[in-house]
């Protein structure tokens, strides 16, 4: 509330997003290209997030961080997408400063939750294989609870500050190379700011950096337990941390494309910086409900029965 109050104060001030090729030629190609891709991540994710809501079976910590995972990529997509429609449709590509700022504090806050989801969900692995007879007392529903609040607000306590930062910076270019807003608005300020590079460094660090050294960590520590173990513990060691690898290892490979374009946004091609941006809110938000359903050995097998008896009817 206090983010959204702060930003409608301010004087309606117009950027115009220049990082769109030729959306006069493509624009209804772009237009259901994307329209398809946000109905496919809504569904995909809803369907697991459903799945795992209904079955009681799945009412586990680590089904419920999973859920909570799939919900922030539906958050992400829907902070992105809408916009993004209306720009493909529309003869301008613009939007005022006020909902860029807030565009760009939804989509780093969001980022920086799903790093810290997959930190916790790298913690409960951690525990349940490590520690099975210790895991009930610790992994607890209040545990649970906190660690997902902790994830969606530390993320969006740090961004905020960003955020006030910014509306007391004056503009001197209102062109932003981009179809989305993110950390590309420090190029349109007068003098660059100090204490957004500063505090800009703190966020990476403590929303991304951190949680990965520690998913890192607790993953090493799985290995070397399941490479001393029997069978049965590295099959389920392989079966549970094999997909939050992946999805970690993917998510990381993006921001590391989203900040490579954004540091070099005048030495690379107008449709390289697109075509990568189409890339970073594409493939994350389906990737994850892809892996979860059918890596997941419990979620995968209540969507083949819920499509066995979709096709039955």
């Amino acid at each position: 509330v206090f983010i959204i109050t702060l930003l409608t104060e301010m004087n309606a001030t117009y950027i115009t997003l220049d990082g769109h090729v030729e959306v006069e030629k493509f624009r209804y190609v772009y237009f259901i290209l994307m329209f398809t891709s946000y109905i496919l991540i809504l569904s995909s994710n809803t369907t697991v997030v459903s799945m795992i809501v209904i079955h009681k079976n799945l009412h586990e910590p680590m089904y419920i961080f999973i859920a909570a995972l799939l919900m922030n990529s539906m958050l992400f997509s829907t902070a992105i997408y809408p916009k993004l429609l209306i720009d493909f449709l529309s003869e301008k590509q613009i939007i005022t400063y006020n909902v860029c700022l807030f565009q760009s504090f939804l989509y780093y806050s969001l980022s920086g939750s799903e790093f810290l989801l997959l930190a916790a969900m790298s913690y409960d692995r951690y525990v349940s294989i490590c520690k099975p007879l210790q895991y009930p007392t610790i992994m607890r529903k209040t545990k649970v609870s906190i660690f997902l609040v902790l994830a969606w607000l530390v993320p969006a306590c740090h961004v905020v500050i960003l955020i006030i930062i910014f509306v007391h910076l004056k503009l001197c270019s209102f062109t932003l190379k981009g179809i989305f807003c993110n950390n590309s608005l420090n190029y349109l300020l007068c003098v660059a700011s100090r204490a957004i590079m500063i505090f800009g460094l703190v966020v990476l660090f403590n929303m991304s950096i951190l949680p990965m050294l520690f998913v890192l960590f607790t993953y090493t520590m799985i290995l070397r337990i399941a490479y001393r173990s029997c069978g049965e513990v590295r099959k389920k060691a392989a079966q549970t941390c094999l997909p939050h690898l992946l999805v970690l290892i993917n998510y990381s490979c993006l921001l590391t494309y989203e900040m490579i374009i954004v540091r070099l946004e005048s030495d690379i091609s107008k449709i390289v910086r697109f075509v990568i941006k189409l890339q970073i809110i594409i493939y994350n938000p389906l990737f994850n409900p892809i892996i979860y359903g059918l890596k997941m050995k419990e979620i995968s097998k209540h969507l083949r029965q819920l499509f066995y008896h979709a096709r039955g009817k």
